[in-house]
């Protein structure tokens, strides 16, 4: 009997880890590997990098209390006909430290297409001043990406957000 019941707590145990990690995002990551692309030196294709700024965290109350966040970060194509490549998409903390890459290879958003990262809202790594640096190129005479952070938290009854808008730097 005893060891039954060691059995049944055992797997119960083992269920609930299973599961809280399970939860740490309901978002799939991209599959980088099958959006990357070979571009050549002759195709001709403008350069540009935009900075966006995200939230980790908000402060509430006092300087000393934090509210955590979820972030959505979106990159956009607002072409009809060509896609635009994104060669790098880098997330920098509060002080200008580099958190990760998110590729290094150029990686293809079709046109009118979305493609988006997720900033968990227990990825706290940010903080309340982190921010994105995007390396993009386009075809000559097509509208540059757009980039957007979307950043969520909700508890209980309340619920907070706000959107961040990119701006081209380089």
């Amino acid at each position: 009997m005893q060891k039954l019941v060691l059995i049944v707590l055992s797997f119960i145990i083992l269920s609930c880890a299973e599961k809280a990690q399970k939860e740490v995002s309901s978002m799939h990551p991209v599959n980088w590997n099958s959006r990357s692309i070979t571009l050549s030196a002759s195709d001709s294709l403008v350069q540009g990098t935009t900075y966006l700024s995200v939230y980790s965290q908000i402060y509430s109350e006092t300087e000393h209390r934090t509210h955590n966040l979820t972030g959505t970060i979106s990159m956009r194509n607002t072409n009809l006909r060509d896609s635009i490549y994104i060669h790098k998409a880098e997330y920098f903390d509060t002080h200008g430290s580099s958190i990760r890459t998110y590729f290094n290879k150029p990686i293809f958003i079709k046109p009118m297409e979305t493609v988006e990262i997720v900033i968990d809202e227990k990825d706290q790594s940010g903080g309340t001043g982190a921010n994105f640096l995007f390396q993009w190129s386009i075809k000559p005479n097509t509208h540059e990406p757009y980039f957007e952070g979307v950043m969520i938290s909700t508890s209980g009854q309340q619920g907070l957000s706000f959107t961040t808008q990119g701006i081209r730097v380089e």
